[in-house]
């Protein structure tokens, strides 16, 4: 009886953790992330006290979730109205979260840093410089952003292509435009052609599928990236 006990012990365990990652979609991010580290881990070939500190950082982010998702559950059991200290019980646990989350960043960022750093210059000094392959990159960092900033801000009765922080085609168009004046480095081309991205981002207000500060926040991030990238490269 106690190997049996033992056993459906560990069952249930796995039953708790696999509950997790089919319904949270943050622990299937946090999976995913995970992957990405060890296998990061394997390819540089981390050893000894730095390889016991990303396990230990993984691990903290994958309990601390597990722990937000067992507590939401329980207190959507005994509660099915609002309650403010219910509230304050979800908010609390989100937040441990969250400081493991930045947590595993910063132990990332100090094991790899030093790794990546002769990479990445040897990527930047071997990319294409020429303004078209530059504009396409520009163009698809901007598309993962708003994918990434609508997934996050999701909300009812908004798509991914319609509606939702920030302007995905607002923030097309300023790529576009910016990378126009860039590449000509003409002020006159740059103010015309900000000026078709501004109809493009007007007609998403008008059109009712975003609000002003949505279609701003899309110029803001369009304008910015491709600043970057020309910038860096």
């Amino acid at each position: 009886m106690r190997s049996r006990s033992i056993f459906w012990s560990f069952d249930y365990a796995i039953q708790g953790i696999v509950h997790a990652l089919r319904t949270q979609r943050n622990m299937r991010l946090h999976a995913l992330a995970a992957s990405v580290v060890l296998l990061a881990a394997l390819f540089f070939r981390v050893r000894g006290v730095e390889l016991a500190i990303l396990l230990f950082a993984i691990s903290l982010v994958v309990v601390t979730e597990l722990a937000n998702t067992a507590i939401e559950a329980a207190v959507d059991v005994a509660i099915d109205t609002f309650d403010p200290m219910a509230k304050v019980a979800k908010d609390v646990a989100a937040g441990a979260v969250l400081i493991a989350s930045v947590n595993a960043v910063a132990v990332g960022y100090i094991v790899f840093f030093a790794r990546l750093t002769p990479i990445t210059q040897r990527f930047i000094e071997a990319a294409p410089a020429s303004p078209a392959s530059l504009t396409i990159i520009a163009l698809a960092l901007t598309g993962i952003a708003v994918l990434v900033l609508k997934a996050i801000t999701h909300e009812r009765n908004t798509t991914y292509l319609r509606g939702g922080w920030p302007s995905g085609h607002t923030a097309l168009a300023v790529v576009l435009a910016t990378s126009i004046g860039y590449a000509t480095q003409s002020a006159k081309a740059m103010i015309l052609a900000m000026f078709i991205a501004a109809l493009v981002g007007q007609s998403r207000v008008e059109t009712d599928a975003h609000s002003i500060p949505q279609t701003v926040l899309g110029a803001l991030l369009g304008f910015l990236l491709t600043t970057a990238v020309f910038q860096v490269f």
